[in-house]
């Protein structure tokens, strides 16, 4: 006990999670790096990245940011001090920057030996040069405004996240004549890429800054000007929601409002090409109203690599992932009714192994059977053009009772949300009101079924959105069952919804705000109990973050008392493995590869009698005390098995697999024995398992 008082304690006993968010995101950079990934897919790293590195300034950065200048109003609730924490994120997001373009530019390099060339405007043969003024006046010049920089006074109303060009203008023949415009690069309305003519069997790819350079001529020349020099700039603004309470206002209102807001939020990076100019770069400066410093960074020519994950297409399949085309679950051969399925027996889905369509053909049954009486479904990430939404609707108009409860407060997925509950409440389906502070982030749908004179429910509980196309690409597991008790329970989460969080009583489900983090420390305190008992004691977690330090230093209790702790931890952990008289018995991987690993899975080892559950619900404190998540028991043995087979293929990872120990972060697991990569293993597994039963 006095060790774990130390842990508690002691802030050197835990990592600072922002700080282990970058080395998350480090670890997607080393895929991009990686000579084993194909190239093009290195190229989708590099965006994903970029991404990710977006939102961690838009979300993260912002908060701290706004903590950071409250600091002498407000006591802290962390031992992390925001400002330190700013001062290392810069650090450390200079010091990738580097790395980042030098990969980038190492990709173009290697692209050109399979005849797939990335030029500038500088490198345009005459040819390409004729096809790219044409492209340029039929498709481009209708989409620019420029902005005469003398002219205005303030630039406060720019877009974050779209990339401009400032533009410097001259007249030749006098040199005292320079002038400054922006313009908008309209990547939205005319994409990123533009493919050029060249020798045949061979790619050429400008971006669409680049022919906006080529052309600037075909803009400003009306004005006399000869001479023209271009500069990218972007700028990141605080994505956080300011919620109106006016009670008269609908929240779907409310948050339209807000995510209006959102686009004029308080720049919190500002992000310019080294090369550019300073009486321009202090121009633009004074007009974005962007003073601090730590707000500013030069980079370098091109800026919005998410773009990148949405590289044209190249007719070369050396260039990628070999396919993994989703396989058939044995338990669901084609044409066959879903429903008589899953009464025969629970069936676990593995996305994307196996086919989300499954889900999709499940709501079509539903929706045409007379005997189905009721749906009920959560979303918090839908897909832009949702069947499965659609199928609800269709089950509306087909006379079924249709509710749904749809997450308008995803971030960044609100506006998408807020339409799509708009079409659903015009088709008749009920949409479930939320409550501000709460997000619901359970993945549930239950079907209602009279067979005989009661009705029966039918259930999927998943870890992952039900979203067909991040299904294609996250690794998620996804139960459906005819489990009466399960299901009653799924059914009275929605209740729990309906009836303003006034918590009914669940006998299967492990449901939070109310009982998550109380289950945890409860089987945690089992395993200890195991241990110091000479039983043993082992604990198996795969998790996207570990933040929550009430979990984290439970963890460190038992792994005091002796239990065996394995970690599969995809993005932020800030528990320090293997530490002497604290976590000696604590190991931690994560594993970034082809899929986005997004499963939760938790197994106890129950003194050689493991127990087994399914998640939605990280360990952080948003997910256990302010999240409706769900915890889900599996009960079926086979589905148990597989499961754990799933964790040990993981945890045996010598390819993808990285240390998470503190003073190892991010170094690759060294392979011994028989090399070993878990996301092939299990397609093969599954491809092994796809065949019908006759």
């Amino acid at each position: 006990m006095k060790n774990k008082n130390k842990a508690e304690q002691t802030d050197s006993n835990y990592i600072n999670r922002e700080i282990s968010w970058l080395y998350f995101n480090d670890r997607v950079l080393q895929e991009a790096m990686d000579p084993a990934t194909p190239l093009l897919e290195r190229l989708k790293f590099l965006g994903i990245y970029s991404n990710n590195r977006d939102e961690f300034f838009r979300v993260r950065v912002a908060t701290l940011t706004r903590l950071a200048e409250a600091k002498s109003k407000i006591d802290y609730p962390t031992h992390e001090d925001p400002k330190e924490s700013l001062t290392q994120i810069i650090e450390m997001v200079s010091q990738k920057e580097q790395k980042f373009t030098n990969t980038y530019n190492f990709i173009v390099d290697q692209l050109r030996f399979h005849n797939v060339f990335i030029i500038n405007e500088s490198q345009l043969s005459e040819e390409q040069g004729s096809y790219v003024r044409k492209f340029f006046k039929n498709k481009i010049r209708a989409h620019l405004f420029p902005i005469m920089l003398n002219n205005v006074k303030s630039l406060t109303y720019l877009k974050d996240q779209t990339i401009y060009l400032a533009i410097t203008l001259l007249r030749s023949s006098d040199p005292d004549s320079e002038k400054f415009a922006l313009v908008k690069v309209p990547t939205q309305t005319c994409g990123r890429f533009i493919e050029l003519p060249g020798a045949q069997g061979s790619t050429h790819i400008i971006l669409l800054d680049d022919v906006i350079r080529y052309c600037l001529s075909d803009i400003f020349s009306i004005l006399g000007y000869d001479t023209f020099k271009a500069y990218a700039l972007k700028f990141t603004r605080d994505a956080e929601l300011d919620l109106d309470n006016d009670v008269n206002k609908s929240f779907l209102e409310v948050m339209t409002e807000s995510v209006e807001k959102r686009k004029h939020g308080e720049p919190v990076r500002f992000v310019y090409d080294l090369e550019m100019p300073d009486r321009l770069l202090q121009k633009l400066l004074k007009k974005l109203k962007i003073a601090k410093e730590d707000t500013k960074r030069a980079g370098g020519r091109y800026h919005n690599f998410r773009d990148f994950m949405s590289f044209p297409t190249i007719p070369n399949p050396d260039l990628y992932f070999k396919p993994f085309p989703p396989l058939p679950h044995p338990l669901l051969p084609d044409n066959k009714s879903i429903i008589s399925a899953i009464k025969q027996q629970d069936i676990m889905l593995h996305y994307p192994y196996h086919s989300f369509s499954y889900i999709i053909d499940l709501l079509r049954e539903a929706s045409m059977d007379p005997a189905v009486k009721e749906i009920k479904m959560t979303f918090y990430r839908a897909a832009k053009d949702s069947s499965l939404i659609n199928a609800l609707i269709s089950a509306s108009r087909n006379g079924k009772k249709v509710t749904v409860f749809l997450e308008v407060q995803a971030r960044f997925d609100e506006e998408a949300n807020i339409y799509w509950a708009n079409r659903m409440q015009e088709e008749g389906v009920k949409i479930i009101p939320i409550i501000p502070g709460f997000k619901v982030h359970a993945k549930l749908l239950v079907i209602k079924r009279m067979e005989g004179e009661h009705i029966r429910l039918y259930a999927n509980i998943s870890t992952g959105n039900f979203n067909e196309s991040t299904a294609t690409v996250y690794a998620d597991d996804s139960l459906l069952t005819a489990h009466q008790g399960i299901t009653k329970d799924v059914d009275k989460v929605f209740e729990l919804f309906e009836s303003r969080y006034i918590p009914p009583q669940f006998s299967h489900l492990i449901v939070s705000p109310f009982f998550i983090r109380g289950f945890l420390i409860e089987m945690i305190d089992k395993e200890i109990q195991f241990a110091k008992e000479g039983n043993g004691g082992k604990i198996v977690i795969k998790i996207n973050n570990i933040t929550d330090e009430m979990i984290v230093n439970k963890l460190y209790e038992a792994s005091q008392a002796g239990v065996k702790i394995r970690l599969i931890i995809r993005g932020i952990n800030v528990l320090k493995t293997e530490l002497p008289g604290i976590s000696e018995n604590i190991q931690a991987i994560s594993i970034v590869d082809r899929f986005l690993e997004h499963s939760r899975v938790y197994q106890f080892g129950n003194n050689n009698d493991p127990k087994v559950f399914i998640s939605s619900a990280d360990w952080m404190p948003r997910n256990l005390d302010h999240r409706i998540e769900v915890v889900c028991p599996i009960y079926d043995e086979k589905l148990r098995s597989e499961l754990i087979k799933m964790l040990d293929f993981e945890w045996n990872d010598n390819k993808k697999a990285r240390n998470l120990r503190f003073d190892k972060l991010n170094n690759y697991v060294e392979g011994s024995g028989v090399d070993l990569r878990s996301q092939f293993a299990k397609y093969h597994y599954f491809l092994e398992n796809s065949k019908l039963p006759q």
